[in-house]
């Protein structure tokens, strides 16, 4: 039966496709923490500072993780795609800040934060719904389930803290410039991460030697999602509600351990 946890099953179980898998993750989580660092240091904003910090050193860790969990296995990663690489593909797209702008060491203005703030919120909020899928597949895993667990609390936590600073920046008269950015950054990945989906698919089913038909019905799986978040299902990406937990990121990064 084809289900997403037979799917990562395979995945997992293959060498090369977890090779891939893994070199796709740590690839994002490293861009990740470099834009938030370079931003945490381009904010004039004492209090919201040291939170992209922690932001950027989460992510960075999350890099570290991905690529210890191949080590294990005694593999090393591989070049990413470029069909696969959701953070610049939506860079492409003028979603989010620009490498280019981030490089200058120019303070960032208010609606730069709004920006970044809206992209995280965007993309922290896939980013969460898919660790925990993951976390239900692999939670207790005795290979990989401390692993899961860990980041999939940590993009919790981003996500807390995403909602938390743009419901304070909307308090202070920027709801209407917030709500046109979350919406303009939402139907943009949703567009990306069908197509990232689609290619990712493809190298997989390249290795894993799957039969077209196989192919063919996890591509209709990921347009159908498409269809649903394209018709309404987006929203989910645009509405803010106060966290429960406050002040997510204000502290330092725990540090991985997988032993």
């Amino acid at each position: 039966m084809l289900s997403a946890r037979s799917l990562f099953h395979e995945i997992h179980d293959h060498d090369e496709a977890f090779r891939l898998f893994c070199s796709i993750a740590a690839k994002g989580e490293d861009q990740g923490g470099w834009e938030n660092g370079r931003i945490s240091r381009l904010v004039d904003d004492q209090w919201l500072a040291p939170r992209i910090a922690r932001h950027g050193a989460d992510e960075d860790k999350h890099g570290r993780i991905f690529n210890a969990l191949l080590h294990k296995r005694g593999l090393g990663p591989v070049e990413v795609p470029e069909s696969t690489d959701y953070t610049m593909i939506l860079e492409r797209q003028g979603i989010g800040l620009a490498h280019s702008r981030l490089r200058r060491d120019e303070p960032l203005t208010e609606a730069d934060v709004i920006t970044y703030l809206a992209h995280s919120r965007v993309t922290e909020q896939r980013a969460a719904e898919q660790m925990r899928l993951l976390r239900r597949v692999f939670g207790e895993h005795p290979e990989i389930g401390r692993a899961v667990r860990m980041i999939s609390a940590d993009e919790d936590n981003h996500l807390a803290y995403c909602h938390e600073e743009l419901l304070r920046l909307a308090a202070a008269g920027h709801g209407r410039q917030i709500l046109r950015t979350l919406q303009d950054t939402a139907r943009a990945e949703i567009r990306t991460y069908r197509d990232v989906s689609l290619a990712v698919m493809a190298h997989m089913g390249a290795i894993l030697r799957w039969p077209r038909a196989k192919s063919a019905a996890l591509a209709a799986g990921i347009h159908g999602v498409f269809g649903y978040e394209r018709l309404g299902g987006w929203h989910r990406m645009t509405t803010l509600r106060m966290p429960a937990r406050l002040d997510a990121l204000g502290g330092p990064a725990a540090h991985e351990s997988l032993a």
